[in-house]
C-alpha cells in the first residue's frame, strides 16, 4: 500500500489508522459491486447467495467503521455529533 509520505516518518498510530480507511473504502466499494450483481440477475439462488455476501461485507464496514471510532477521537466525535 503506497503512502505519500515515507513510512518511516509517519506515526505507526497514523498508518494503522490509513489502513483502516483504505479497508473500509474498498468493503464499501464491495458492497456497491454486490448490488449491481444482485440488481442484474434473475437468477433467484444467485440473487440470495450475493445478498449473503453483501451483507458480510456491511458488517466489515461496521467493525472498520467502530475500530475507527476507538482510534481516531475526532472521528469519533464526529460520529456522536451527527448521529
Amino acid at each position: 500500500m503506497p503512502f505519500f509520505e515515507p513510512v518511516e516518518k509517519m506515526d505507526p498510530k497514523h498508518v494503522d489508522l490509513e489502513r483502516a480507511r483504505k479497508s473500509l473504502r474498498e468493503e464499501l466499494e464491495a458492497v456497491d459491486f454486490y448490488q449491481e450483481r444482485i440488481d442484474a440477475t434473475t437468477d433467484e439462488s444467485l440473487k440470495k447467495i450475493l445478498a449473503h455476501n453483501m451483507n458480510e461485507e456491511k458488517e466489515h464496514t461496521a467493525m472498520l467503521i467502530e475500530w475507527i471510532r476507538k482510534n481516531d477521537s475526532v472521528q469519533d466525535k464526529m460520529f456522536d455529533e451527527h448521529d
